[in-house]
């Protein structure tokens, strides 16, 4: 059973335009499709909880953290900000979702500035640009989005190990939409589309992206800590001639 986490600032769900898109919350609308899907267990934390929903024991017991984001980025500890980093480094997946590109865990991970261009209400095509990466398993070779804020390039981040996902707007930008990178032993899937307003996590090619992703993103192997020890040799090392010099 692959554990998510869902973090949510939850902020603009309180908001009547935002209910009246997502009554359960972005967080509670994406806990509920990925418990439907088998071999996922989901649960939802949030900003406002004690250590922002993300104590030690729930990062420890999290397989896969989904993250989303807009308004309170800087209200996330930088504490906790590094022990994210610190958990991806280990293993644990990473998902950030639409503003989260500007959130403190992916930028520390990425270590750029992670800025873009970006405009309210654009209608977006979504292009499969790698169809055989497991992200992109079971959807079409390209899915459109009537109303999706635009983002645009350039996308300040390191180059991507794949970019599954191209976003075209009808205003003629193009954006890396869908992006994978590895850190350590984590995996990290950023995923463009998401705008609070806009239906975006009802749709069934845009939940299958997020269920493959938390699949591919799933610890394949994790370590308890990161430390530099000394090593053993795995041979026995012989003298020749003379003794060899330490230092």
């Amino acid at each position: 059973m692959i554990r998510v986490t869902v973090w949510n600032e939850n902020i603009h769900d309180s908001s009547p335009e935002v209910k009246a898109v997502y009554p359960l919350g972005i967080h509670g609308t994406i806990v509920g499709f990925l418990n439907k899907a088998d071999g996922i267990q989901a649960k939802a934390v949030t900003l406002e909880q004690p250590e922002c929903g993300l104590s030690d024991s729930v990062l420890d017991e999290t397989d896969v953290l989904v993250w989303w984001g807009h308004l309170a980025h800087d209200k996330v500890p930088d504490e906790l900000a590094d022990k994210i980093r610190e958990h991806v480094n280990r293993g644990m997946g990473f998902i950030p979702l639409h503003s989260a590109h500007m959130s403190k865990p992916f930028r520390r991970l990425l270590g750029t500035s992670c800025t873009l261009r970006w405009r309210d209400g654009e209608f977006e095509r979504l292009w499969c640009t790698d169809p055989g990466h497991p992200i992109a398993q079971g959807l079409p070779p390209a899915f459109s989005l009537a109303e999706e804020e635009m983002y645009g390039e350039f996308f300040d981040v390191p180059h991507p190990e794949s970019v599954v996902f191209t976003g075209w707007f009808r205003g003629g930008e193009v954006f890396r939409s869908g992006c994978c990178w590895t850190r350590g032993y984590g995996r990290i899937f950023y995923f463009q589309p998401g705008h609070e307003t806009n239906p975006t996590y009802h749709n069934p090619n845009i939940q299958k992206v997020i269920v493959n992703a938390v699949r591919w993103a799933a610890p394949t192997a994790r370590r308890d800590r990161l430390d530099c020890s000394c090593a053993t040799p795995a041979e026995e090392i012989e003298a020749k001639g003379e003794e060899i010099p330490r230092f």
